[in-house]
């Protein structure tokens, strides 16, 4: 996980007429509140902006110190940058109560120091941010971003001397005792210059991994290992070392490349010519997809000659950055909670978030999985909460990160109130539910062009009091309502007509008859409304696959006064088995 201290904040400079500034003085002498600078900044009074901004900045410490002093990394880099970014935001807006935790000062630990400054990398938020820097700069390349720990190597008359781990760019940890026991790490090279220093990576070694299927703890157990006091034969066996600098080595990369093959560091196949955005695309998806023997966050691009490496300093520097792979974690802020009603009475709240890019997708709504687990979380407008796919395609709520200071009230349905049997009726409170029995209807008789908006449509013209009121619909009627003109009400109106054809069997699914996919072929053969209700629970729980609970749901609904309701018009209509 990159580390990176946000700039110095700068407070807004905005211009008013001398009108505006009068007013604005007298509303502040009156109201008093904490400065928010720009028009985006929360809505929030001061004892909820210091509540917010704190609880924030609290949970970024943490992550710090388990990071830096203890080597582990507790949220990912998509969640950890968000939430820099959303402090650095807050702390603009509200300046009188600005936080800004900063990562532990370990310099008291046996620290010593780098003899050139390793540097973190600017990050590239995207495409465009990509194609930009491509354009400024010449003769670039691309190696993939190996996710371990950066350690620099230190050779003196071609014997290992050091190996210094990151820390905050200018000291680090003294690793050399683990250095010599990691056969990945030479301990000569053919170069008897003074001092030669490298720069890379410690990762942990994998067998085609891919990167898209998930990051199998790879740094984790890379920087554990590291940090451990003792460290393993096995443990060493498993570590390698990929160098991405010789900050002192020839002047161009081709060069600087040769030469490290003969230092026996060869990342000559990892490393490739790009120009383009396209190309640049092509190779961030090969190292996200293909196998690699180890573990990537992104791809990193460089420029092929870059400063001396006495200028350079311990922050991102210009000739290179990142662009990190789809983000698979996300920290999002939750807009709002809807809770729909199925068509079999389950609720199951849909979180509204701000626009979230995960996984090159920008994630707008997501389920909460079950009502039970919305309740468990609690989660209420303003909540920042970690998005992460299921399988690859699915986004679904990981956990809060951090909950919202003020709790807003929501509408929440009571799920005692919904059921297999409620709602045939849009009655208040039950139009959702009755819409998707509506819909499920329509799905099961091949309606064509009846979604749910279409049906929606006809309840909000008044044309949808229950559920097969849409039987006895004229064209004209149909035509009046928005968005229907005369194509679509004829197609409309044929599936209305063919419906009436439809068997026994597509009409008892269409309303909803459980377990009606499990009856066998021959209990639907001459099947009757009639006869099926004569039926008791004894007689289904004889079918294969139909237990005691399945039985009693099928006798439930067969003797449900609204189903027997159905049963009448459907007989008046002349439908097949329902005489």
């Amino acid at each position: 996980m990159e580390l990176s201290q946000p700039g110095p904040e700068e407070k807004p400079n905005h211009r008013r007429s001398l009108f505006h500034l009068a007013a604005l003085c007298l509303l502040l002498a009156a109201n008093p509140p904490v400065l928010a600078a720009t028009a985006d900044c929360p809505d929030w009074k001061p004892p909820q902006a210091k509540q917010e901004i704190t609880s924030l900045s609290q949970k970024v410490q943490r992550w710090d110190n388990a990071y830096y002093l203890e080597h582990r990394s507790v949220v990912e880099d998509a969640v950890y940058d968000k939430a820099r970014t959303t402090l650095a935001h807050w702390n603009r807006c509200f300046p009188d109560l600005a936080r800004n935790p900063k990562p532990p000062d370990r310099q008291s630990t046996g620290t010593v120091s780098h003899p050139i400054p390793q540097a973190g990398l600017q990050k590239l938020r995207d495409s465009e941010a990509v194609a930009r820097w491509l354009d400024h700069h010449k003769d670039t390349w691309l190696q993939p971003k190996v996710d371990g720990v950066a350690v620099t190597l230190v050779y003196r008359h071609g014997k290992l001397h050091k190996m210094i781990s990151r820390g905050n760019g200018r000291r680090g940890q003294d690793w050399t005792r683990h250095a010599r026991r990691i056969p990945a790490i030479h301990k000569t090279i053919p170069d008897k210059r003074a001092q030669l220093v490298l720069q890379g990576e410690i990762y942990w070694r994998l067998q085609n991994h891919i990167q898209a299927e998930g990051g199998d703890k790879a740094r984790g157990r890379a920087s554990g290992a590291m940090a451990s006091d003792t460290l393993s034969a096995e443990q060493a066996e498993s570590l390698a070392l990929f160098v991405w600098d010789w900050p002192n080595g020839p002047e161009t990369l081709p060069r600087r490349l040769r030469a490290l093959e003969t230092l026996g560091y060869d990342t000559t196949a990892y490393t490739h010519r790009v120009n383009t955005l396209k190309e640049a695309r092509r190779w961030r998806r090969h190292f996200y997809r293909q196998p690699q023997p180890f573990a990537t966050d992104g791809i990193v691009l460089k420029q092929s000659r870059r400063p001396a490496a006495e200028k350079w300093q311990p922050e991102p520097p210009h000739w290179t950055a990142a662009w990190k792979h789809p983000a698979a974690t996300a920290l999002a802020t939750v807009t709002g909670v809807e809770f729909p009603v199925g068509r079999t009475g389950k609720i199951v709240p849909v979180v509204k978030v701000e626009p979230t890019l995960l996984d090159d997708r920008k994630i707008r709504r997501v389920s909460s999985g079950s009502f039970q687990r919305w309740q468990s979380l609690d989660i209420r407008p303003g909540d920042r909460l970690r998005l992460a796919l299921a399988g690859q395609t699915i986004p679904h709520i990981r956990d809060v990160i951090l909950p919202a200071a003020e709790r807003v009230q929501l509408p929440v349905p009571d799920p005692a109130d919904y059921g297999p049997l409620s709602c045939w009726h849009p009655a208040p409170g039950c139009v959702a539910q009755f819409l998707a029995r509506a819909e499920w209807l329509g799905d099961k008789l091949g309606f064509r062009g009846m979604g749910e908006a279409r049906w929606r449509s006809l309840y909000e013209a008044g044309l949808l009091p229950n559920l097969l009121a849409w039987t006895s619909l004229t064209r004209g009627e149909l035509m009046a309502v928005p968005g229907i003109g005369e194509k679509r009400a004829d197609k409309l109106l044929g599936n209305f007509r063919q419906a009436r054809e439809r068997d026994f069997r597509s009409w008892m699914t269409a309303l909803g008859m459980p377990s009606a996919s499990l009856l066998p072929e021959e209990v639907w053969r001459n099947a009757t409304f009639s006869g099926f209700a004569k039926h008791g629970e004894l007689h289904w729980q004889q079918l294969s696959g139909i237990g005691p609970g399945r039985a009693a749901k099928i006798g439930g609904f067969l003797q449900h006064e609204k189903v027997l309701a159905l049963q009448e018009r459907l007989q008046a209509l002349g439908i097949e088995g329902f005489q």
